[in-house]
Parts: structure tokens; C-alpha cells; sequence
């Protein structure tokens, strides 16, 4: 940029007066960047602290995925559901949308993936913490739980060696709620996130944006209801409903937040 503004000046005076005064600004505003940045930083970090304090929680959420097609649509994936977790081992999730009705059992030993709408499920002994379930349904199963980063055990080591840029922006309100409003860059994607103020620093809305596919398809998961300790009502065992049959965890199609039919039109598949 300054380059250009040198070029189209032709005079070497002006254009080192434009830097200079460039430079005085940016000087003029690193210390606030770097306050801003800190600040950011320690707001997450009181989220991340607090949610890996909760033995017990769970939410109800509303979750969009936009995706674009090869002809420069963008089109909006909406579906909703819930996730109850028992630190340090167990999680169910649940989520509902037009394409899949699914559920996610973990108890600490056996993962089961149930696909509701077409009654069938798979399991796998998968023993571990929810940090390793998270792992291996990304790794090994190429599946996802909604926000896994957020409810892992430690949330800031686990997203903040990635950040490359960091922005506070202010309060912004969600559902009622006022929140400190957060803005992270990574090399490949850019979020945002939405934490309630007050003593329950709790994630009200989390963004996650690409910044290197066409038509930056993005990601947002809204909390809805938030609940921790005695509030949760957990229950991790599983039992197969009546009528469903068990299947390879192979076999479980759209799973994922992206139908199948929807992967060929944009090319994901």
C-alpha cells in the first residue's frame, strides 16, 4: 500500500512524509493493541478456567452452517440439540436438524453413534477422557462434537498457540445476555466468541469462519439454555431403541453437520 501511495505522489518528499506520519501513528497505537490483545486473552482464559472448573454441565443449542456452492450460493445448514457432559470421561450429544436426527453416547469406555431417523447405531470401545473422545471421533471417525475445543480440559492451551491476532470488542448481547465479544485469527480460520459477564463466564455464541475456501463458509453455535452442577440432569448410559439395528460405525452416513447431498453441490465430496 505504501508503495502505491508513493508511485501515484511522484514526489519523494510527500511520500516520506505519508510514512512518517504512518509511523508516528502506529507507534501511537501499540500500546493499545497490546492492551486490547492482553485484555482478549485474559477474558478467555477466565472462560477456559471456568468451564474446565464444571464437573457437570450441559446446554441446549441452535447451531447454522453456511456452506456455497459452485455456482456462489450461500446456503445455511440450521439445526438444534444439546450436550451434557460429566468431566472427566463422559458427554452425550444430540442434534436435530432437516437431514439427520443423531445422538452421541460416551461413557468413558464405549462410543455410540445413533442415527434415530433411520434406526440404527454403531459402537466402539474407545476408553479415555472426553480430551482423547474428542481426538479420535476427529481423527478416526472424521466426525465432529459441536464446540469439542470449548469443552475440552483445558480450552486456552488447547486454541490459543494458534492465534496470530487478537481483538476485543467490546460488550455485544446475546438472548438477554451481555457479553464480552472476542475476535480471534488463525492461519486457516477466523472466530469470534460471545462470553456471558459476571460469574459464570460461559460461551453465549461461538463463530467459526474459514479464511482460506471459497466463499469463507462458517460455523456459529448459539447457547441457548446453560446449566452446571446440581441444575444437570445427566444420564450416560445407552440403550438401544426399540426397532433399531446395529451397524459398522462405517456405515453411519451424514453424520456430520453436511448432508450428502449437499457435499456434491458444493464439491466437499
Amino acid at each position: 500500500m505504501t508503495t502505491m501511495v508513493c508511485r501515484f505522489t511522484r514526489n519523494i518528499k510527500p511520500c516520506a512524509t505519508i510514512l512518517a506520519v504512518g509511523a508516528v501513528i502506529a507507534m501511537a497505537n501499540m500500546p493499545a493493541a497490546r492492551a486490547d490483545e492482553s485484555h482478549a486473552k485474559a477474558i478467555f482464559k477466565a472462560m477456559s478456567d471456568y468451564l474446565a472448573a464444571q464437573k457437570t454441565l450441559s446446554m441446549e443449542i441452535d447451531t447454522s452452517l453456511e456452506i456455497m456452492t459452485r455456482e456462489n450460493q450461500k446456503l445455511s445448514l440450521a439445526s438444534s440439540g444439546t450436550l451434557t457432559l460429566n468431566r472427566p470421561d463422559k458427554v452425550r450429544v444430540t442434534r436435530e436438524g432437516g437431514f439427520a436426527n443423531v445422538e452421541l453416547v460416551y461413557d468413558g469406555k464405549t462410543l455410540t453413534l445413533l442415527r434415530k431417523d433411520e434406526k440404527t447405531y454403531a459402537q466402539a470401545e474407545e476408553p479415555g477422557t472426553i480430551d482423547h473422545l474428542v481426538d479420535v471421533i476427529r481423527n478416526k471417525y472424521r466426525r465432529a462434537i459441536p464446540a469439542a475445543d470449548l469443552l475440552m480440559s483445558n480450552p486456552y492451551e488447547q486454541l490459543m498457540p494458534m492465534v496470530m491476532n487478537t481483538k476485543d470488542l467490546g460488550s455485544g448481547v446475546i438472548r438477554g445476555v451481555e457479553c464480552d465479544h472476542l475476535a480471534f485469527r488463525t492461519k486457516d480460520v477466523d472466530w469470534q466468541i460471545w462470553i456471558a459477564q459476571g460469574p459464570r463466564p460461559y460461551p453465549c455464541r461461538y463463530i467459526i469462519t474459514s479464511s482460506i475456501m471459497a466463499g469463507s463458509p462458517q460455523y456459529m453455535m448459539d447457547v441457548i439454555s446453560w446449566k452446571t452442577g446440581n441444575e444437570v440432569k445427566a444420564d450416560f448410559n445407552f440403550q438401544p431403541p426399540a426397532g433399531t439395528r446395529k451397524v459398522d460405525a462405517k456405515q453411519l452416513p451424514n453424520m456430520d453437520e453436511l448432508p450428502e447431498m449437499f457435499g456434491k453441490i458444493t464439491g466437499a465430496q
